[in-house]
């Protein structure tokens, strides 16, 4: 394949724009959740269609991510991304809109491929316009930023619903992004350069179908399968996994060996860091989004707190987040990524074990400062783990092959984002039912399984860096 034509180098505007636009995908991850009460009560969800509202945002997003990074490729990132941005608002029109539960699920997942066509388009615009000092500062950016959106999303969630404006309550969570889409479908054809790739390349339809029916067959049984005592369809897509898992191994390897494209190149995943990094991925991100998500629960369905002080509740960590990863390149300079890949890891645990602590003592009079000294170790070591993720999972990758070692940890990165609200949310939600409606019990639970898988990534740090 012939190198792509550099264009001028990206400017501060620009940049900005595509920050800008990195901001609307992920915010959308979790500023939901402080609204998942007042969904349920408009709509008459039940805790398991609120589990998908989260859930399949994040699983349209993995499934379509390598995709929407091919189309970038072949056809421009800067159309891609504005086509992205128009998708992502007409779908968050329709979330505002809805009258009923499946509408918004429809509507949510057109958010998702929105998405799914934004975030490629940036990470690579910002590779090949950018150069020195401007790309690892942008890359930094990136980063830190995606980072914090996730926990921006529930504390601006609940100042939107809170202040009730205009009375759409729950509705301008989403409707809010209307005007920002707006912004950046201006300003982002004068400022953001145009890039393609000289040689288009296939996209590798059917180890796409394969990854959407599997990543659909793994979540529904978890969302579905406990709040319904697991019927025999729930089992089955579960025992139908391990055969498309294999299948998609086999296609994937098929693809390689024809000289295509694939999805998700075997000659990757036969390196022990890139192994290791989707492990990371399938671990925290996971842990991550649910432990999000269960936390909101309690703090509003449990505590009765409203959604205001809920999403306040989470600004001791996406501030120390913030800046924790600021000072994670001195840190692993220092000691390396695996190394503070674990103290990260011990870090999040310690502030699970302080947090799980401080709700015993003060339930259920919960107030948003009691919850500052967990949330300040549990942001910290996140920082840690997640400037450790690509660093680990890219090590070995060849340069040449960099786009799609990336492609590949996001898109295993997004679907965990997604299965995390069904699995510690299923989790929640069955120790609810069998405590009788004790939200203490549930959420001990669920943070007692997210300290159990945490305890498994360390134990797997420990292993990689013996081998």
């Amino acid at each position: 394949m012939k190198n792509p034509v550099y264009p001028p180098a990206l400017g501060r505007a620009g940049l900005m724009i595509l920050l800008a636009g990195q901001l609307l995908p992920m915010i959308d991850f979790s500023i939901v959740n402080v609204a998942l009460d007042a969904i349920a009560r408009s709509l008459d969800a039940t805790p398991t269609q609120l589990e998908l509202i989260v859930a399949i945002y994040g699983v349209a997003f993995a499934v379509c991510l390598a995709m929407g990074g091919r189309l970038g490729d072949n056809f421009g990132r800067r159309r891609l991304f504005c086509h992205g941005v128009w998708l992502f608002g007409f779908a968050s029109l329709l979330c505002g809109l809805a009258g009923t539960v499946w509408m918004l699920l429809l509507a949510r997942a057109l958010q998702g491929v929105g998405a799914a066509l934004i975030v490629p388009q940036i990470l690579a615009t910002l590779h090949v316009s950018l150069r020195g000092r401007e790309h690892s500062r942008a890359l930094g950016l990136y980063g830190a930023i995606g980072g914090l959106a996730f926990v921006v999303g529930q504390v601006l969630g609940g100042f939107l619903v809170s202040a009730d404006i205009a009375g759409l309550g729950w509705r301008s969570v989403f409707l809010i992004n209307l005007p920002i889409c707006v912004l950046v479908l201006g300003c982002a054809r004068l400022w953001v350069p145009e890039t393609r790739q000289n040689d288009a390349a296939r996209i590798d339809r059917p180890g796409t179908v394969l990854l959407a029916l599997l990543i659909v067959f793994l979540l529904l049984p978890l969302a579905l399968g406990p709040a319904q005592h697991w019927p025999w369809p729930c089992v089955a897509m579960l025992l139908a996994v391990p055969p498309l898992l294999w299948a998609l191994w086999r296609v994937e390897l098929h693809q390689e060996r024809r000289g295509a494209f694939p999805l998700l190149p075997p000659a990757l995943l036969r390196l022990p860091s890139v192994r290791f990094g989707l492990l990371i991925a399938v671990l925290f991100f996971s842990c991550w989004s649910g432990f999000m998500f269960v936390v909101a629960l309690l703090l509003q369905s449990g505590a009765g707190l409203s959604p205001f002080q809920s999403g306040n509740a989470f600004i001791t960590l996406g501030v120390i987040y913030f800046l924790a990863s600021l000072q994670t390149a001195r840190l692993v300079e220092r000691f390396g990524k695996v190394v503070t890949l674990r103290l990260g890891c011990v870090v999040q645990m310690t502030g699970l074990l302080v947090l799980m602590l401080t709700l015993s003592r003060a339930w259920p009079q919960l107030g948003v400062l009691s919850l500052v000294p967990g949330s300040l170790l549990i942001g910290s070591g996140q920082a840690l783990i997640v400037s450790c993720f690509f660093r680990i999972g890219l090590s070995d990758v060849p340069v040449t092959r960099a786009g799609a070692g990336g492609a590949m940890l996001t898109t295993v990165q997004q679907a965990a984002l997604g299965l995390g609200p069904a699995l510690l949310g299923a989790v929640f939600a069955h120790r609810l039912h069998t405590t009788g409606g004790d939200y203490l019990q549930a959420v001990l639970t669920a943070l007692a399984v997210e300290l159990c898988l945490m305890a498994v990534l360390v134990a797997s740090a420990v292993r990689y860096r013996c081998r």
